[in-house]
């Protein structure tokens, strides 16, 4: 079909009676509400798929249960792109042939395919992370130099969030290396100075002694995964003895539980009287005794 024959079968279409533009508004409107239909379904079964996911548990979310709303996110995405396009086709086809028209689209296609190779290599990127499940919605990351909570996932681009709350969207082609923080266990490292003026045997009693009360805790121990270790003195700082503690914890957690472990040792701290001091510089001024004499002796030859 030449562009004369288009032509010519738009200004048809024009010129229908209204028999005709019946039966074509009832194609039309038979289209998209088939379209709309299909995305309900579509969005039914990310809903179903989020709901077979849950454990009814807000407090942690699972690893299952990210890899649920990544899919869920990303089939509702694909889902309304490829209901519209398709319906978009079928619109037109009831008007004209599309068929030459898509057998021509092929060599601008082609044309079009060298332009898009960075398009091209998102989508390809996207796919592998998805497949390889290198992270889910919900984990947070670090990937191209940027690092926050993952926000969306699609086949070309990652949204991530960070704690200032500025929003990062890297293209997939451009995720080299991920680091993910929030996947299948997690550590926090807390290190606590104490004073060199300080028995150190008894501080690192008093450390594990509260590591030991914090994993028991009933409210904490369901983040923990395992208990607080307490290696030893790890450093000599120079106005502190730096004592270790390694907590590992569900996927997320390890941020809130330093927090609280920290909040608990300053509470210990303060009542077994143990100092955790503050870096302190001290200055060596060396005064010279002979310099008031030569400034007078100065001083008098000036005047005289």
């Amino acid at each position: 079909m030449t562009l004369p024959d288009i032509l010519n079968r738009l200004a048809e279409i024009l010129q229908i009676n209204g028999e005709t533009l019946v039966r074509y508004g009832a194609r039309v409107v038979g289209i998209w509400l088939l379209a709309w239909l299909a995305y309900r379904v579509v969005r039914l079964a990310a809903s179903r798929i989020e709901a077979a996911v849950d454990d009814g548990d807000d407090s942690i979310t699972t690893l299952r249960e990210r890899r649920g709303q990544t899919i869920s996110q990303l089939l509702r995405s694909v889902g309304r792109i490829a209901v519209f396009v398709i319906a978009l086709l079928l619109t037109f086809n009831v008007f004209i042939d599309i068929g030459p028209i898509l057998a021509g689209a092929g060599i601008l296609g082609l044309a079009v395919s060298f332009g898009a190779q960075s398009l091209v290599k998102d989508v390809i990127s996207g796919f592998f992370i998805l497949f390889e499940n290198q992270f889910a919605i919900g984990d947070v990351v670090e990937a191209a130099g940027k690092s926050g909570v993952v926000e969306k996932m699609t086949l070309r681009v990652v949204v991530l969030r960070d704690l200032k709350g500025v929003m990062h969207v890297i293209p997939n082609s451009e995720i080299k290396v991920v680091s993910n923080m929030t996947r299948g266990w997690s550590r926090a490292v807390v290190d606590v100075g104490v004073g060199y003026e300080q028995d150190v045997d008894r501080a690192l009693a008093v450390v594990r002694d509260e590591a030991a009360r914090f994993s028991e805790d009933q409210e904490w121990a369901p983040q923990l995964d395992g208990p607080v270790e307490v290696p030893g003195l790890e450093a000599l700082g120079d106005s502190a003895m730096v004592i270790r503690s390694l907590i590992r914890t569900q996927p997320g957690s390890q941020w809130n539980a330093a927090r609280e472990y920290r909040r608990r040792l300053k509470i210990r701290f303060d009542r077994e009287q143990i100092e955790i001091p503050f870096p302190q510089r001290r200055v060596h001024v060396q005064v010279d005794a002979a310099a008031p004499d030569r400034q007078l002796k100065a001083a008098g030859a000036a005047g005289g």
